[in-house]
Order: structure tokens, then C-alpha cells, then sequence
């Protein structure tokens, strides 16, 4: 089932109703799909597996044993080239690059023939495969981020793309002053695929838990425009729903700066991300 089709039947069942989250959500899962076969399948699976988003599920997608370890090792290329180049250039760095460098330097060691086959198989698959139904803003694997089009936000090893985005970050900032940080900036194909890969190595090549929590590569709006916010000192809270709990997010949402890509209850396969900041293009 494509991502139009698909939209189109859980939005059509009301199945949102059911994304409320915890016990209640899950009452509202049971009342709305009172017998198994009284919905259509997809979107009765599409519900229980976004109540449990960090759960893994019987009908994720899971890469074979043998293609883990190709995924591990990619990853571990990845991670080598980002401390070989360095975090600010690793995120706009693009794919050719990331392979010449790989091929120059020793401490990266060249990607081998599986490991470039695999990423080359998952950036092209269709992520609706794995439950993901978002949009896909970047869609060849060579895509670059040309450095005139960024800028370097100062103390936060993040870019911004120049125009809206640094305009946005600008109000924010002027807002919030210190309170407020930038926890993510632009992140090219490559910084996405280190990202997901870490991501699925951790869910044991489950690509669908994966992708419930991180855009796979080329779907990821942070390639275009959007980025991170979060509270100054809250750390790895940033990346939760605490998140909505601090003064930061209240004001921002109060005054209308901030318009979530992943808000609640939405209808694409993604956790609720409040932290992550919308810059339409």
C-alpha cells in the first residue's frame, strides 16, 4: 500500500483517535477495533505499532544475520570518516565525498562492495516498506550541500541553511536569548545514514523500529531546512516529550515560532518530536 492510499484509510477510519499514547490510547485501540477483522489490517497494525513506537513488532522489517554485520560495519566506517573529517563538515559532507575519503585515509579504511550495496539498497527502498510515511525531500544518493548555501552557527558545531532557517533560529534566539540551543542543524545523506544506521544496529537490523523514531536517509527535512531545538542544560531530555514540559517550548509555541514536522497523533510512522522545528520551504 503506497503513502497517498494509506493516509487516505487510516485518516478515512479515524485511527488517530487511537494515537493518544499509553493506557488511554490503548482503550481508545480497543474500542475503535472491537474484533480483528472489523478494520482494515493495515491501519489496526499502524496503530499498535505507534502506541509501542520504540517496541519492536512482528511485522517490522528485519535486515538477515549476515546483512547485520554489513550494517555494523558501515556504521563503524561512518563513525571513522566523521572523526577523520570532523562533526561540522561529516554533516553536509556529501556521499562521493565520504567515499573518496574513506579510500585516502587508513584510519577510515574503503567501504567494501556489501557495505555500499546495502547503502545503496536503503537509501533507494521505499520507506513505506518499513511503516514510514513521510515525505522524501532529497532523492539522489549523491545529493550535495553546496557550503555557500550554509553557515556555520558559532559554538554549536551545527550549520543552518542560509534564508528562512537562519532567519528562524535568529527570532528564536532573540526570544530566549542563552535558554535556548540548536541541537541539530543541517544533516546531509551521509549524517542520516550514520544516524538510522545507528539506530538500526541498536534494534538489531529492525529497519521499521528504526524508522519509527529517524527518518531514513533521504527523508529527512534537515537536509533542506529544518533543525533542533532544545533547553540549555536539559540534555538528552531534549529528545523527549519532557521537552514540552520547559519554559523554552511553551514560548515558542505560544508566540508561533515553532510549527512541528512529527506533531501529535500524526499520521506518518514518526514519534512525536516537539523538539524538531518546521521551516517551510
Amino acid at each position: 500500500m503506497n503513502r497517498r492510499s494509506f493516509l487516505a484509510l487510516v485518516s478515512g477510519t479515524c485511527a488517530a483517535l487511537a494515537l493518544q499514547g499509553g493506557p488511554a490510547g490503548a482503550a481508545v485501540l480497543t474500542s475503535f477495533f472491537p474484533q480483528q477483522g472489523l478494520i482494515e489490517s493495515p491501519v489496526r497494525d499502524y496503530v499498535s505499532r505507534m502506541l509501542r513506537f520504540d517496541a519492536p513488532d512482528p511485522a517490522d522489517i528485519v535486515l538477515p544475520a549476515h546483512r547485520l554485520a554489513v550494517l555494523q560495519s558501515a556504521a563503524e566506517r561512518l563513525a571513522r570518516t566523521e572523526q577523520v573529517v570532523g562533526h561540522g563538515n561529516f554533516c553536509i559532507l556529501g556521499f562521493d565525498s565520504a567515499l573518496r575519503y574513506a579510500q585516502s585515509y587508513p584510519a577510515i579504511g574503503p567501504f567494501t562492495s556489501e557495505e555500499k550495496d546495502l547503502l545503496d539498497e536503503l537509501f533507494h527502498e521505499d520507506a513505506t516498506r518499513y511503516g514510514f510515511y513521510g515525505t522524501k525531500p532529497v532523492d539522489k544518493l549523491t545529493a550535495r550541500i553546496p557550503q555557500r548555501e550554509v553557515t556555520k552557527v558559532p559554538y554549536t558545531g551545527n550549520w543552518l541553511f542560509r534564508g528562512r532557517p537562519e532567519r528562524t533560529w535568529h527570532t528564536i534566539r532573540s526570544i530566549l536569548g542563552d535558554e535556548v540551543v540548536l541541537t541539530s542543524g543541517v544533516r546531509g545523506v551521509v549524517k542520516q545514514f550514520l544516524l538510522f544506521l545507528n539506530k538500526a544496529v541498536a534494534a538489531q537490523g529492525n529497519l521499521s523500529l528504526a524508522s519509527r523514531s529517524l527518518a531514513p536517509p533521504g527523508y529527512s527535512f534537515h537536509a533542506v531546512s529544518d533543525f533542533d531545538v532544545g533547553k540549555k542544560g536539559f540534555g538528552e531530555a531534549n529528545f523527549t516529550a519532557r521537552f514540552t514540559e520547559t519554559e523554552v517550548f511553551k514560548q515558542l509555541e505560544k508566540r508561533g515560532y515553532i510549527t512541528l514536522r512529527y506533531p501529535q497523533d500524526n499520521l506518518l510512522g514518526v514519534r512525536f518530536e516537539p523538539w524538531h522545528v518546521k521551516v517551510p520551504s
